[in-house]
């Protein structure tokens, strides 16, 4: 579900930036009911709605620069480039929680950085204007999925009595309230011109922000950390695979070695000490 984010942005007669408020405005349309049925419509406390603004504003920047990369280099390598967050989120570990330095670790970020340069470095001078500003999208979408994965811990913290649908739908919500002020102060259009941009962005906020996640994070508690790692891979992987059937993206063998290398080094990044007890 989530894979197909960049296939439904790409469907979309609309601006980047439309369509990552409309991802996040129906998703929140589509959270706030299972948020009702669960009884979470409570007070919350002034900090968790300070650090839901945070979050919110680290995902609203997160969409904004994705869906630009998207328009920039399609949606499979703007999905790869995104997931580099599990190096940030490493670092971070190392820097401030005091967590070893893995020798997995040392080894994935120049490999990811050697698979990237495969996917689009040998044929640099095919692949169009806009490919290198498509890159740096990708990478800064990378630092804010980081911020938002951060204060999207910090805001769950302490809640593992409840489900995630109030604080998705919280977020959700505040970030289409960010988005739209980025839409109305640049004059963007909030029109859906036609059907078939209607079913992508209501397949957008519904299968990728609500369904997509929803299901992921009921899962996460249930499984491995690595299997969950591995298992998150099949979304930059078919995010690939979907922009070469859908969309003819070129690619070759040495391209797709460099996807395999990304996608292997990514996983290294998500790779934590496994607990004896295990």
């Amino acid at each position: 579900m989530i894979s197909f984010s960049g296939v439904w942005v790409k469907l979309a007669h609309v601006s980047p930036t439309a369509s990552a408020f409309y991802r996040v405005f129906f998703g929140s349309l589509f959270l706030l009911p299972a948020a009702f049925l669960k009884g979470e419509l409570s007070r919350k406390s002034l900090k968790q709605y300070g650090v839901a603004a945070l979050s919110a504003a680290f995902f609203a920047l997160d969409l904004f620069f994705w869906h630009k990369s998207i328009l920039y280099i399609g949606p499979g390598l703007a999905t790869i480039v995104s997931n580099f967050q599990v190096f940030g989120m490493a670092l971070v570990g190392i820097l401030f929680f005091k967590e070893r330095l893995r020798f997995a670790f040392v080894i994935s970020l120049p490999l990811a950085m050697a698979g990237l340069y495969l996917i689009i470095g040998v044929n640099w001078k095919t692949l169009g204007p806009g490919y290198g500003a498509g890159l740096m999208f990708g990478f800064a979408t990378a630092a804010c999925y980081l911020g938002y994965l951060l204060t999207l811990r910090m805001l769950q913290s302490g809640q593992r009595q409840h489900s995630p649908f109030f604080f998705m739908m919280l977020v959700s919500l505040i970030t289409s309230l960010f988005l739209g002020g980025i839409m109305a102060g640049s004059g963007d259009s909030f029109i859906i011109p036609d059907f078939q941009s209607f079913v992508s962005l209501a397949a957008l906020g519904c299968l990728s922000q609500f369904a997509g996640w929803v299901l992921i994070a009921n899962a996460m508690p249930h499984i491995r950390a690595s299997h969950t790692g591995l298992v998150l891979l099949l979304q930059p992987a078919l995010a690939f695979v979907w922009d070469v059937l859908f969309f003819a993206r070129p690619t070759d063998l040495l391209n797709w070695t460099g996807v395999f290398i990304a996608l292997a080094a990514i996983y290294l990044g998500t790779m934590q000490k496994r607990n004896p007890a295990s």
